[in-house]
């Protein structure tokens, strides 16, 4: 099975807060889940998996046992078989999924997601010899067979797949490791989920005491009034306290759980089979962390230093880091604008790219508001081929919250542009993955820069894109960096909240440098973020992408016409080709060390601009 969820973007801050009229977003859209089935008791999707369950036990009975015997035809038409079958599952859990996503509180919903769960891991049993013998036929074998014109079309999958042969597991093993997955690490997981989705943070404000959500209190770090930014920072820290207990229990149970699995599958590092899923070597990872961490005092460091004269200081609260300049314009922003401008940007591109965006705004594909309960921050969901992805939101009116919706349109898209490599070939390994958000950021971030009115405003909006790219590049590297902290400790026994806790502060403070004060609370800031829950060491995804994209920009800006169309076509390609493959018509290798200075050069020539504009005002 597919990952289903996508995790949410880099978050700058979390979106949302509840202090932002109705009337002043506009009318915000809210997804239509009928695409997938038409409700959880509908007969669709009774149908469906009794449908999946009999197909299943059928391909089993007729396959089980006589791959390595297929004639090519043969082959390719099994696959063909067990593609449909897959793909009814993951329509399946793509539905239950979106559901509970919604509001995580709410207990049919999680028992419904949980059932799915249950119900899709059952059939997935009787699917999972084939994937297990495929990695057994060798290799002459498979290469003889491949000349065959319809076989030849599942090449990428058949490469993907038999790539994990080092690291399977003797059958029977398998099939306990999936059955058991429901009540293992997917509960663990549901349990941080609904634990974080059912946090109340109090605060004061000028208004009153308010009780708010975690994306409301998040948002609230970027208001305009510097005693809101303390206030929400302070009770943020005291209720993550509170819970931390849970947290790290959570954060242990799983840290061993993926040691027991490395172990077991011989993996070397507790990154490396991240980075066998996404398809990149580790010494390129290896050179990305390298080259970041040895910026950190040409980027952070030198940004957040700005950052505090402007504020009047040498340094920083930590609460003030996402704190807008004292000059920016804090107006809320429609939805209908955000729309605007998001899908003038890519028109402006690209009239295809919009075209395709649009089918997300005339459709109800998107759930845009704050509800109790919702999952917090933004996903893109591919769901399957035969249908069409799904965004969440959680809109509240402010430039970030415009960008995240670039940054999530450019998944969308990218999934539809994928889907036709069909449900087993359409998946983009997760280095690649933010290469579409990430570039869609940066197109609507050139229109928004364009469309400025005067140097003060153009001044402002640099300094939150800079932002935005420290965000996304030096903070997610100090997440993968206190990850692996994490990981490899972990191996060594048990860790006490304290001991991540003061994990946490090294990693906090040698990525974001001596201008940002932190006080005691901000500690147990580590157990909010969800990736290192969901998907363990995907963090670095984001810092690949927003290098790779800067790089890819700096090629978009010099070329001639045909880029859009190159583009296009890399996004097409879906998971049929790797990094190297599908950056060679730009020029571009991720293996070379240079790649990552270039990337990296971009936010330094901005902070260069930065620094000039300030320098002359």
């Amino acid at each position: 099975m597919k990952q289903l969820l996508a995790p949410a973007p880099a978050p700058a801050t979390a979106p949302a807060t509840g202090t932002v009229s109705a009337k002043a977003l506009g009318d915000l859209p809210e997804w239509n889940l009928d695409d997938l089935f038409p409700g959880r008791d509908s007969a669709e999707l009774t149908a469906a998996i009794e449908q999946a369950r009999a197909r299943a036990l059928a391909f089993e009975a007729a396959h089980k046992g006589k791959l390595s015997d297929l004639a090519a035809p043969a082959l390719a038409a099994a696959i063909g078989d067990y593609e449909a079958i897959d793909e009814t599952l993951g329509r399946m859990m793509s539905f239950a999924s979106l559901l509970y996503a919604a509001d995580m509180t709410e207990p049919e919903s999680g028992r419904f997601y949980q059932t799915t769960q249950e119900t899709v891991t059952e059939i997935s049993t009787h699917l999972l010899f084939f994937s297990l013998e495929i990695n057994k036929i060798d290799d002459a074998d498979l290469a003889a067979k491949l000349a065959d014109p319809a076989l030849a079309n599942y090449e990428p999958w058949l490469r993907d797949t038999r790539a994990f042969r080092p690291h399977q597991l003797d059958d029977d093993i398998e099939k306990l490791l999936l059955e058991k997955h429901v009540v293992g690490k997917a509960a663990w997981v549901r349990l941080f989920d609904e634990s974080m989705a059912a946090l109340r943070f109090k605060v004061t404000l000028p208004r009153g005491e308010q009780e708010l959500t975690s994306a409301e209190i998040f948002n609230l770090m970027s208001d305009k009034d510097g005693a809101v930014r303390k206030a929400a920072a302070k009770s943020i820290g005291e209720v993550l306290g509170d819970n931390a207990r849970i947290f790290t229990l959570i954060t242990n149970t799983l840290a061993k759980d993926k040691e027991i699995d490395d172990k077991w599958r011989q993996f070397a590092q507790p990154v490396s089979s991240r980075n066998l899923s996404n398809f990149v070597e580790d010494e390129v990872v290896d050179a990305l962390i390298a080259a970041v961490k040895a910026m950190y005092p040409a980027l952070s460091h030198r940004y957040y230093a700005l950052k505090a004269s402007w504020f009047g200081g040498e340094q920083l609260d930590y609460w003030d880091r996402n704190a807008p300049l004292p000059d920016e314009d804090d107006r809320t922003i429609a939805w209908s604008d955000a729309v605007d401008t998001v899908l003038g940007a890519y028109g402006r591109f690209s009239p295809q790219l919009a075209e395709l965006g649009q089918k997300f705004f005339d459709n109800s594909w998107i759930d845009a508001p704050v509800r109790p309960g919702k999952s917090p921050g933004a996903f893109a969901h591919p769901t399957v081929p035969s249908a069409h992805p799904y965004l969440l939101l959680n809109y509240q009116g402010k430039t970030r919250d415009v960008m995240t919706l670039a940054h999530e349109l450019g998944h969308g898209v990218h999934q539809i542009l994928a889907g036709v490599q069909g449900h087993l070939m359409s998946d983009t390994p997760l280095t690649l993955a933010e290469t579409a958000s990430v570039f869609g950021e940066m197109l609507t971030f050139r229109k928004l820069l364009d469309d400025a009115p005067g140097a003060a405003q153009k001044r402002v909006m640099l300094a939150n894109k800079i932002e935005d790219m420290l965000n996304t590049v030096v903070r997610q590297v100090a997440f993968f960096e206190f990850e692996r902290k994490v990981h490899d400790r972990r191996r060594q026994g048990e860790l006490l909240t304290d001991e991540i806790c003061d994990i946490w502060m090294d990693v906090q403070g040698e990525s974001l440098g001596p201008a940002i004060r932190f006080e005691d609370e901000y500690r147990y800031y580590w157990t909010y973020i969800p990736h290192f829950i969901h998907s363990p060491f995907y963090v670095y995804a984001y810092a690949f992408g927003d290098c790779l994209v800067n790089s890819l920009y700096a090629v978009y800006q010099g070329a001639e016409d045909g880029f859009a169309d190159k583009y296009l076509d890399m996004l097409r390609a879906g998971g049929t080709l790797r990094h190297k493959e599908l950056l060679a018509p730009f020029g571009l290798d991720a293996s070379d060390p240079g790649f990552w200075q270039q990337g990296l050069g971009v936010i330094s020539s901005l902070l260069d601009e930065l620094a000039a504009m300030d320098a002359s005002t």
